[in-house]
């Protein structure tokens, strides 16, 4: 399997500096594309600002006094 790559030449040390920057790369991608992902929908906040709205207006209504 080491064939495979060719990296048979090298130290065990540098073998293990590859796979840790190709583990490291791939863990910070997959980081930063979900982080994009979560941050370019706000459904749920605008969902909390519907609710806070028809409340506050419900608030508000109730609080005037009627003139009958």
């Amino acid at each position: 399997m080491s064939s495979f790559l060719n990296f048979g030449g090298f130290a065990t040390k540098t073998k293990n500096l590859v796979v840790a920057g190709g583990l490291t790369s791939f863990v910070l991608g997959v980081y930063f594309y979900t982080m994009k992902a979560v941050s370019g929908t706000d459904e749920v906040q605008e969902a909390i600002e519907k609710f806070e709205a028809g409340r506050g207006s419900e608030a508000a209504q109730s609080s005037i006094p009627s003139k009958s």
